[in-house]
């Protein structure tokens, strides 16, 4: 056992309500401290769980955004990971050099580790923020190799794969997702579907923490979810009206080995680069797969 990964995750799903900072951090606080205390190393927040997400104006989101990693989100998030001794990944509106972001964090207990930002903006977001422009980075953690994607983000394929291509194990997901037109009530939600065909195609956990609720008349889905590297959910879809936190006890080093699916066959290095580009045409670097 000393070469594995043992690792308890924790998707939070909540409501966080626009224009009421104070209160979101304050209740994310709460929530993450309640999970570190049931045992969670690593705690996924909802995306823009500090400011809320319908925004009106873009001087409203502006004045609800802060720079990373010294506003007060950040600052409250660092001494939470700091006193319970786990890693947060969470959802943020940034601000920076006079531009907008929607933004995820990476922090441990020694602090801030890192940031991504939103590469494919939905709707509206393209009114307030600028487009991811960090590309798909994988943070190595002494609890494993961790990316981050926002969302919209999981309807690319090619952003999973790059996430796989660079040695991720697991990959955290700050949401919001939205209904979808002709899903009907007792279907799966379309994201939990993209959620585990990517994490089955990828050899990647997955964990989705999506918020609830319904914010200037927007609703908002819930079913966050944990997925294995197998493809199946290993906690939820949770409920799609109610604030709760599912926790699964996984082993990120599955994600590696699970790659070899057979003795024919590993997942990536099937892939016929030959045909396309190893990288998908990206300057990532590839890491071990």
């Amino acid at each position: 056992m000393q070469a594995e990964s043992l690792v308890r995750v924790a998707c939070v799903q909540m409501d966080p309500r626009v224009g009421e900072p104070e209160a979101n951090i304050a209740e994310s606080i709460a929530r993450i401290e309640a999970a570190a205390h049931n045992g969670a190393r690593l705690i996924v927040l909802p995306e823009l769980c500090n400011s809320g997400y319908v925004f009106e104006t873009r001087e409203e989101a502006f004045e609800l955004a802060e720079e990373i990693p010294g506003g007060k989100a950040c600052s409250a998030w660092i001494d939470a990971a700091q006193r319970c001794g786990c890693w947060i990944a969470a959802g943020i509106a940034e601000r920076a050099d006079g531009k907008l972001y929607n933004a995820s964090i990476l922090i441990g207990p020694d602090g801030y580790f890192g940031k991504y930002r939103k590469m494919h903006l939905w709707a509206a977001e393209n009114l307030f923020f600028e487009p991811g422009d960090l590309g798909f980075p994988v943070f190595s953690t002494p609890i494993g190799r961790i990316a981050m994607l926002i969302c919209y983000d999981g309807w690319f394929p090619e952003a999973w794969r790059l996430c796989a291509l660079q040695g991720a194990d697991i990959v955290c997901v700050p949401t919001n997702w939205v209904p979808i037109p002709g899903q009907a009530p007792a279907q799966m939600a379309m994201a939990n579907v993209l959620a585990m065909a990517a994490a089955h195609s990828n050899s990647l956990f997955v964990a989705a923490a999506d918020r609830v609720g319904v914010e200037r008349g927007q609703p908002f889905l819930g079913r966050s979810l944990i997925v294995s590297c197998t493809g199946w959910p290993v906690a939820g879809p949770a409920s799609d009206t109610e604030a709760q936190t599912l926790f699964a006890d996984l082993n990120l080093s599955e994600a590696r080995r699970m790659r070899n699916w057979n003795e024919f066959n590993q997942i990536l290095r099937d892939r016929r680069t030959d045909a396309y580009d190893r990288m998908l045409g990206s300057d990532a670097k590839p890491g071990w797969y």
